[in-house]
């Protein structure tokens, strides 16, 4: 599996010295990964995605204030 940043590279590297992974599964991603020119980090995928599926949900069924979920008024 290539890299995917830069970043990325430099963690394994800092395994590789650690002696946390093999020396050929360091060369096997730096193979994979060839000349290709990486970002410095990945961003993550954007919160508009989460934040919409979760708003979608439920977001009318919230009670109001000051009152308690499951209770009904009566009138007087």
């Amino acid at each position: 599996m290539p890299f995917k940043s830069k970043a990325q590279r430099r963690k394994f590297a800092e395994l590789l010295v650690k002696g946390e992974i093999s020396e050929e599964t360091f060369e096997e991603w730096n193979r994979e990964t060839g000349g290709a020119n990486l970002p410095e980090r990945v961003k993550p995928a954007s919160k508009k995605t989460a934040r919409s599926k979760a708003a979608s949900r439920g977001k009318s069924s919230k009670s109001k204030p000051g009152t308690k979920p499951g209770t009904k008024r009566r009138a007087k």
